[in-house]
């Protein structure tokens, strides 16, 4: 299997980290998103909407991180994608919530105003965005911070793909500038999943812990 992806990327990231949590070994076709690459034809052939990651499986091609994780975790019997209905539609909840919130309006802002605009060169932080994702980041830490009052992880006592998916930007929390260090019970579960050989295994080289 060929992943084409950016290993800085979260998403990217946390593919790479999954395949080499279950033993699945991907050939890493590396997609240059500063230089453009994912516009360029020939990646546009294999992913119209010019995005990373996509996983191409023989003559099977999947882009979208979380439908990539979920066929990754469902081609063996494991406790990242357990085969029971209920706990897999609460792991796609978990993920859903992460695509829509987490991500999109709390985490992805602040991690491109303060972190990847420095690595570009690009214009200053946008500190209208950057106060608007903070509290989105805030408001969404709180609904994290109690749940994990409830139980260890998103899903049952296990870690799963929930998991990995909402640990996954989390690594830039201190280069992004995401208020981490007020949740305590998010900073706990942080520090076990990423503690995971995997994520060690697959961390681009420029990338730190939060």
């Amino acid at each position: 299997m060929k992943l084409y992806g950016f290993p800085p990327s979260p998403r990217s990231w946390q593919v790479l980290a999954v395949a080499a949590h279950l033993g699945i070994p991907l050939e890493l076709e590396f997609v240059d998103l500063p230089n453009g690459d994912q516009r360029k034809p020939e990646f546009l052939a294999i992913n119209p909407s010019g995005r990373v990651p996509v996983l191409v499986d023989g003559d099977f091609t999947l882009w979208e991180a979380t439908a990539i994780l979920q066929y990754l975790a469902g081609l063996s019997a494991n406790g990242l994608w357990p085969d029971d209905v209920r706990t897999r539609a609460d792991i796609m909840r978990w993920q859903s919530w992460a695509i829509a919130h987490w991500d999109k309006e709390a985490c992805e802002p602040l991690l491109f105003e303060q972190f990847v605009k420095q690595i570009l060169n690009a214009a200053p932080p946008d500190e209208g965005i950057v106060a608007t994702a903070t509290e989105q980041f805030k408001k969404c830490a709180r609904i994290l911070e109690a749940h994990l009052a409830k139980q260890p992880n998103w899903v049952g006592n296990s870690i799963t793909l929930a998991d990995f998916s909402l640990a996954a930007p989390l690594f830039y929390a201190d280069r992004g500038g995401l208020p981490l260090t007020e949740f305590p019970r998010l900073r706990e579960w942080f520090g076990r999943v990423s503690s995971l050989p995997c994520w060690t295994d697959t961390a681009p080289k420029f990338a730190a812990a939060a």
